[in-house]
């Protein structure tokens, strides 16, 4: 039986974090009463919100990083016994919830890449435009950002840029890197940005030269794309039938995979490209997931005017099948 839950009390103004094409998730979703949801990338809160005050339901909100949950507290006294606050990775969502006693959802989204509160935070790292340590570590663990650069050779420093910033100057970018590095190691990121940009012209289109290679490191530091694909894997699993899948992406390698894995699991073929991971591959001979839309949904001018940091993003949704997962048919998770 469903319990009666509390409405929660009207939302605090949160203007600096506008969550990203939030009308057409929650559309996708279509959250109903007594339903059990996922917030795989909980950051500011804004999905998990606004899942809560659509309809009487429960929200699992997973971050890897300690402070997105702090603010998360917030939540859970706006809706008591509704949001459960987990931090680890989304990648690992079905263990998480699955120790948590859930076994079942009615949906799941993910909202990739960093956080605005991330990138406007000087201490995390993450910005070319702001002067901090060369961090950007999610989870304020690991290998940092510095640790990479100052540590690894010229050619995997150059397959790093190359592969996850689609750097077509990744040579002459690590390159330099090393070069620079011979001086004194790397510790802030306005430095790190400035040996970039003396090796690299600003485009046509005013994108900053350190963009690609910071994307780059900062995905390799996190491990994003590997977690991407574990989390949706763990979304095939735990999702019920008629449950919806719906992620954000924010560039091109993202959404291959996100796209490659709704093709090969609604049973159409892809053709391969480096990006393609290696369990994402194939299709299976009973569909999993049901695509419902044919193209990625982007953002309206509208939104784009008022959140500039929408305009790259990407949204697929896709519908789960009665089909028993890939996973389960082979006997655990990939």
């Amino acid at each position: 039986m469903c319990p009666a839950f509390t409405t929660g009390t009207p939302a605090p103004s949160n203007a600096d974090h506008i969550p990203v094409l939030l009308a057409e998730v929650i559309a996708a979703l279509a959250p109903k009463a007594c339903g059990v949801y996922l917030d795989g990338t909980f950051g500011a809160g804004g999905y998990t919100a606004a899942l809560l005050e659509a309809a009487p339901c429960v929200v699992w909100s997973i971050d890897r990083d300690p402070e997105a949950l702090l603010l998360g507290e917030i939540l859970a006294e706006r809706f008591p016994g509704r949001v459960h606050l987990v931090q680890g990775r989304f990648g690992d969502m079905a263990a998480l919830l699955s120790a948590r006693g859930i076994t079942g959802i009615d949906g799941v989204a993910l909202d990739l890449g960093v956080s605005s509160m991330q990138i406007d935070d000087r201490s995390r790292g993450f910005s070319f435009l702001r002067d901090g340590p060369l961090d950007m570590r999610m989870e304020k663990s690991g290998r940092s950002a510095a640790d990479v650069v100052n540590t690894l050779s010229e050619k995997e420093l150059s397959d790093i840029i190359f592969t996850y910033g689609e750097e077509r100057h990744a040579r002459r970018v690590a390159r330099a890197i090393v070069e620079a590095r011979r001086e004194r190691p790397f510790s802030r990121t306005l430095r790190l940005a400035d040996v970039i940009r003396a090796e690299v012209r600003r485009s046509q289109d005013g994108i900053d030269p350190a963009t690609r290679t910071f994307q780059a490191l900062r995905i390799y530091v996190n491990d994003e794309l590997g977690e991407l694909e574990r989390g949706l894997l763990g979304a095939e699993k735990l999702l019920r039938p008629g449950g919806i899948l719906a992620v954000v992406s924010f560039h091109s390698l993202e959404d291959r995979i996100v796209k490659t894995f709704l093709k090969a699991r609604s049973g159409s073929a892809l053709r391969p490209s480096r990006h393609t991971l290696a369990s994402l591959a194939g299709s299976s001979a009973t569909a999993t997931f049901k695509p419902l839309s044919r193209r990625p949904i982007g953002p309206s001018d509208g939104e784009v005017a008022i959140n500039p940091r929408a305009r790259s993003a990407r949204l697929r949704i896709a519908e789960r099948t009665p089909a028993p997962s890939l996973t389960a048919r082979a006997g655990g998770l990939a």
